[in-house]
């Protein structure tokens, strides 16, 4: 069914089956045309249109296609057949009920052929939503085994799980036997061991140094020409929440806020079965239907990539992204994302925006975290992704091509920094990770415990990281090549053992200076040791805050950068979080230490400012 209508000024335009059936079931023609209009203009489907700009509710609009087809129409209570299927019912838009009868919620694309052939003797009409919140309660344990395992299931060498390849442990054993061998080796044998670990640090140090020696262009010279809205690709948006009713009124503030048809997003907040306060926050809102809420089945680990992985399949965009709870993205990003992976080639499967703490002023710590996010975000990233080296992701802000992400079997729910590890996987599958020079603000713990526990964490995931690719060293060695690998270590594993190392090596070398100063060797190797162990720790000081320095002065803050003097206590705490970090991995691997946001004192921007 067709029906002609006319704008104001005028123009005609045919509605197709989707939306001119709504004109027989009472619906204004205003805004059934406004819908048509909508989708001409962005090019893309009419029900869409309606719907996720919110024209009408995803409830009016099935219960007006129940009418339509004489059906009766369900949008809460649904109880599914126990052999439901997660996702593909959701994917098929009908699913068989308890009773035998077919439960039908197609997708706007599908509406206008089910209007064409007719809905089947005694089947119920409910929305997209209640399908997949249905579908997901009735397969609720056989889908919480299938996102906890699909990576260890897919690709077992890539997952994370307790205890040592056997490799592993043969170089572990022999790194312990060989270490007093070498201490009871002569003189010369143990000099040359010192200088060449001094000369590898070094290489690694340097790496940082270099960094700032890159100038990105402008930012209108490193974005490619805009994608026109017809040919935008829809765009899913990921926040996992946990305890998060806090922020829920800004977090859906800041999305709203995003430059991109909102026929065409798809957002996704990903919540637990017991966060019953998150969940009645989200409920207190009215949302358009591009804003779905999605509740993860009870299950283990109880971490975010666990609810991430629930959501993938249900991922509708071409493009996806992930946010925390506590962002607030550049509205921009989609648009830029979208004309990056336009413009770069197949291989380019992720870009890492740029993370900025916005609550700067609340305290020392979140001084000097915004000095370390600086260095990370606006200095080493620019130069990993100009040279296709790996990329530790940022855990936020990190676009995907979500057919990459569904090859690589999503994130791995066992790892506490999901992020880092993906970052790897992509490196080792061949794609590369790519820079978006747009900005999402963050909030930093403020405090000592919360910072402590959040950092603790991420150095127990790095840990996770490390021993699952360090398995095939020569593999990865073949696939990153040289310079790779040695990026991979010295980000990886080498951020972990440096914070470990950090306090011994500072208290070693203030005895060092203060016991004998520098003393002359009796032979050139010994001179070259002492040398390049002082180098070494001028250049490891340089490298923790030039980098910061640096960030810090391209975005303007002249007010913090004496902040860059405090780095060196600030690391002796990341150091602190190293050392616990391992401890935890041995008594709660799989423990999520979640770090709570809404508690911003200050905001430079003000958009982390508390209402």
């Amino acid at each position: 069914m067709f029906v002609e209508v006319r704008s104001p000024q005028g123009a005609a335009i045919v509605l197709p089956g989707e939306l001119a059936f709504l004109l027989g079931q009472g619906v204004d023609l205003a805004v059934v045309r406004d819908a048509a209009f909508i989708a001409q203009r962005e090019g893309t489907e009419p029900a869409a249109a309606l719907l996720r700009t919110g024209l009408m509710s995803e409830a009016a609009y099935y219960a007006a296609l129940a009418r339509a087809l004489g059906r009766p129409f369900r949008s809460a209570g649904l109880v599914l057949h126990p052999e439901a299927r997660f996702p593909d019912d959701v994917h098929r838009g009908a699913a068989t009920g308890a009773g035998g009868e077919v439960v039908l919620a197609p997708a706007p694309g599908a509406v206008a052929a089910l209007l064409s052939a007719g809905a089947p003797p005694g089947a119920v009409v409910t929305t997209p939503a209640a399908l997949a919140a249905a579908v997901l309660q009735t397969a609720g344990p056989r889908a919480a085994a299938r996102v906890a395992e699909a990576l260890e299931v897919g690709a077992p060498d890539w997952a994370y799980r307790p205890g040592l390849h056997p490799a592993q442990i043969l170089v572990l054993l022999l790194a312990v036997a060989g270490a007093p061998l070498l201490l009871d080796a002569s003189p010369w044998l143990r000099l040359t061991a010192l200088v060449v670990l001094n000369l590898t640090i070094l290489a690694a140090i340097v790496f940082r140094l270099a960094a700032p020696l890159l100038h990105p262009d402008p930012l209108p010279v490193l974005l490619p020409a805009p994608v026109p809205e017809p040919e935008l690709p829809v765009y899913t948006v990921l926040v996992a929440l946990y305890r998060e009713a806090e922020v829920v009124p800004r977090l859906i503030g800041a999305l709203s806020r995003l430059d991109y048809p909102a026929s065409k997003l798809d957002i996704k907040f990903m919540i637990e079965a017991d966060d019953d306060a998150t969940a009645a926050a989200l409920a207190a809102l009215t949302l358009p239907a591009r804003f779905e809420v999605v509740t993860a089945p009870a299950g283990l680990p109880r971490t975010k990539p666990r609810a991430l992985n629930v959501a993938l399949p249900l991922a509708r965009g071409e493009h996806l992204v992930v946010y925390d709870a506590e962002d607030v993205p550049d509205p921009g990003q989609l648009r830029a994302a979208a004309a990056l992976f336009r413009a770069g080639s197949d291989r380019l499967a992720c870009l890492q925006g740029r993370l900025v703490i916005d609550n700067t002023n609340d305290s020392w710590l979140t001084r000097c975290f915004t000095l370390e996010y600086a260095a990370l975000f606006d200095v080493l990233l620019p130069l990993l992704t100009a040279a296709h080296l790996p990329v530790p992701l940022g855990g936020t802000t990190t676009h995907f091509r979500t057919r990459v992400l569904r090859d690589l079997h999503g994130w791995d729910a066992w790892n506490v920094t999901e992020d880092a590890d993906l970052g790897l996987r992509l490196s080792l599958a061949g794609y590369r990770v790519g820079d978006l020079p747009l900005s999402t603000l963050e909030e930093a713990p403020a405090h000592g415990r919360p910072w402590l526990r959040q950092r603790t964490r991420w150095m127990k995931g790095y840990v996770q990281t490390t021993i699952t690719h360090s398995r095939h060293p020569v593999r990865a060695l073949r696939r990153l090549g040289p310079l790779g690998l040695f990026c991979a270590v010295a980000m990886v594993p080498g951020t972990v053992v440096s914070a470990l190392a950090y306090p011994f090596g500072i208290a070693l070398t203030a005895w060092h200076f203060a016991a004998d100063p520098l003393p002359a060797g009796p032979d050139v190797l010994s001179n070259l040791a002492t040398a390049t162990g002082a180098t070494v720790f001028a250049a490891g000081l340089g490298a923790m805050g030039v980098p910061a320095l640096v960030g810090c002065l391209r975005r303007g803050w002249w007010s913090l950068a004496p902040w860059v003097l405090a780095l060196p206590f600030y690391y002796g705490l990341v150091s602190a979080a190293a050392w616990l970090g391992l401890i935890e991995l041995l008594m709660a691997p799989y423990r999520w230490n979640k770090t709570e946001h809404g508690l911003s004192a200050t905001s430079r921007s003000g958009a982390l400012r508390r209402r």
